[in-house]
């Protein structure tokens, strides 16, 4: 069956219509967000976000990094909130916020995922639970921590039947090491 040309033309004509009118109602709701939009957060936190870790982990204590920058902000919680960000996380934020971070005494240590391979019967089901994708294996097989990707977050624990992960302290590289606080000397200790 052929199409006639007069059913042809009005038929490219209501697509190009309603092409256009698509085009024309789409720059205006771009217009109105860029414009009407409301931004309701601060320079300041989303600096915040920046610098934090990412990995939404919940060890701070707030549902994700979002929300911890907006209570540091808002003076809820001190510059040493996130464990997975170590002494490094602690001195950045220290010099934005403007407060001296030697104050803050001794810093939570932060903690990595450590499979114990001769338990790990590879239930995969760490591996779903991992929100940095930190655990690597494959069904049936032995699974292996990356370090460098782990935020010790501790969804893996309690995903594990043969309880085979454990958390251990971070070991000291460039990244986490910091000069300790020096001891102050009494007087009478120091003439001696």
């Amino acid at each position: 069956m052929l199409i006639s040309m007069p059913s042809l033309l009005s038929l490219a004509t209501s697509v190009m219509c309603i092409a256009a009118l698509g085009a024309l109602l789409g720059l205006l709701l771009a217009l109105a967000g860029k414009y009407f939009g409301v931004d309701d957060e601060s320079p300041l936190v989303k600096e915040i976000v920046s610098l934090l870790p990412g990995s939404q982990c919940g060890q701070c204590g707030y549902l994700g990094c979002a929300d911890a920058a907006k209570s540091l902000v808002d003076g809820e919680v001190g510059i040493n909130f996130c464990p997975p960000g170590g002494r490094a996380l602690v001195d950045e934020l220290a010099s934005l916020m403007g407060v001296d971070a030697r104050e803050l005494g001794e810093l939570a240590k932060p903690q990595l995922a450590q499979i114990d391979e001769k338990l790990c019967v590879g239930c995969t089901r760490c591996l779903k639970a991992c929100p940095t994708d930190a655990i690597v294996g494959a069904s049936g097989q032995i699974h292996v921590v990356l370090v460098e990707a782990c935020s010790g977050c501790k969804l893996c624990l309690s995903r594990c039947p043969e309880d085979c992960i454990s958390l251990k302290e971070e070991k000291l590289s460039l990244e986490n090491w910091a000069w300790p606080k020096p001891q102050l000397l009494s007087h009478a200790a120091a003439l001696e």
